[in-house]
């Protein structure tokens, strides 16, 4: 017998949401300040791919392994994704206070790749939460909550690289005072948020079916091999979202790892060997990273109407048109206030990514496996990225003059192939 999950109010969806806040200040933390940060302690533009590869990899090998482990956990006090939220905000508030104190360019990347195993960990039990407490009606809500929260937290995330320059002036060891309140800062939200959540969050129960399952004795493999036999059943519409992922996730990561610097190079016409007008144009980024997050959250309970209304993937194509032609337009602009115009459309696109694509497969998955497909889903996210960081370097140096406006512009094509297979997903529900 399945239990009948209960009908949340809007704040309760909120409050069960706010962790996700934390998680995405620290994501945004990665997207704006990490690759500054490579160039500060001499990273060379093609070695900046490979040095994100943590994200991606973590990705691939922690989401899936938690998602099938949160599955297969309860515990009457504790729950069964909550204990997953903890430890990967703990892990990420202490690696963001070590963060700035990188005195070596290996030493940032080393951090980064703890960093990304704890919000990996606490990431995919929130996109599992959503599907275990929510009824079909308050699933969408639910998601697009998380496209609000990633908004915001990236906003801050984002400002506090305008703000803090003007306020923490000069240098601490290796790096510009600015980074060490960035990332405290990160660190206090990270395990602030999730603790709030954890306090609101009342988790439905497994049924007496379920309990006896979970209590059989079982193989240490058995999250692997859950991976395997969840690949294998895999629905067809996780595949073809597989492939509009791999154009969109490669996109994402070339525009990370070369805004600033095309930003720069278009604006200020400046190289990271200009210490004084880079850290002009990094302050000036992250404002404009933190304008395409302010209109996430703005956008992204809009995009729930319209996805009701006209369909997830039609809304999501459109969505990946608006970001394409952002990017098109982004590394020709050398008014600096201009770039809020181009970044918009990227505003509205992220919007779409961080819920959207869910929708479009949440009713083609099998209720006990919510946790390991959510996780498989983040292992499509993270293949393109680490295709990209070990390509990227190369296409970068040998087809694209190792001008990261070029690499804009890549990105924005990439989208664009992405929207046109978006087209073709069909899943079950729309095909009966």
């Amino acid at each position: 017998m399945q239990i009948k999950k209960p009908k949340l109010s809007f704040w309760q969806i909120l409050n069960m949401n706010v962790g996700f806040f934390g998680i995405q200040y620290s994501f945004g933390l990665q997207q704006s300040a990490v690759t500054p940060i490579y160039d500060f302690l001499g990273a060379s533009p093609d070695q900046i791919p490979i040095l994100h590869l943590a994200g991606p990899v973590t990705g691939l090998l922690v989401q899936p392994i938690i998602g099938a482990l949160s599955d297969k956990t309860w515990s009457p006090r504790f729950g069964r994704r909550k204990p997953f939220f903890l430890i990967g905000a703990l892990l990420c508030s202490l690696t963001l206070l070590a963060f700035p104190y990188s005195s070596s360019l290996w030493m940032a990347a080393g951090l980064l790749w703890i960093l990304d195993v704890g919000n990996n960990t606490a990431m995919e039990p929130y996109r599992a939460l959503i599907a275990d407490n929510l009824d079909e009606k308050q699933q969408p809500l639910g998601f697009q909550m998380q496209s609000f929260f990633t908004g915001f937290g990236q906003v801050l995330a984002n400002l506090s690289l305008f703000i803090f320059p003007l306020i923490f002036i000069g240098s601490t060891g290796s790096l510009p005072t600015w980074v060490y309140a960035s990332f405290f800062l990160g660190a206090f939200c990270s395990i602030a948020t999730i603790l709030w959540s954890i306090s609101k969050i009342k988790e439905i129960p497994p049924t007496e079916e379920e309990l006896k399952k979970l209590k059989e004795k079982r193989n240490v493999l058995e999250p692997l091999l859950e991976i395997f036999s969840a690949i294998k059943d895999m629905p067809k519409v996780m595949w073809q979202l597989a492939l509009v992922y791999l154009f969109q996730w490669y996109a994402l990561f070339c525009y990370w790892q070369n805004s600033s610097k095309s930003v720069a190079l278009s604006v200020w016409k400046a190289t990271p060997d200009d210490t004084v007008a880079y850290s002009e144009a990094v302050s000036w980024t992250g404002l404009v990273n933190g304008w395409y997050n302010v209109v996430t959250f703005l956008v992204a309970f809009l995009l729930v109407g319209f996805a009701k209304k006209y369909s997830p993937k039609k809304v999501h194509a459109f969505c990946l048109l608006i970001a394409a032609i952002g990017f098109l337009a982004f590394p020709h602009i050398e008014n600096k206030n201009l770039l809020f115009f181009a970044i918009s459309g990227f505003g509205i696109g992220w919007a779409s990514m961080m819920g959207i694509p869910y929708l479009m497969v949440v009713s083609d998955i099998p209720k006990e496996r919510y946790g390991v497909y959510m996780g498989i889903i983040n292992m499509m996210i993270v293949i393109p990225m680490i295709i990209q960081t070990l390509s990227f370097g190369y296409i970068l140096k040998t087809f694209l003059n190792n001008d990261p406006r070029n690499a804009i512009s890549f990105a924005g094509i990439l989208l664009i192939i992405s929207a046109f297979f978006t087209l073709f997903i069909k899943n079950n529900k729309e095909t009966n």
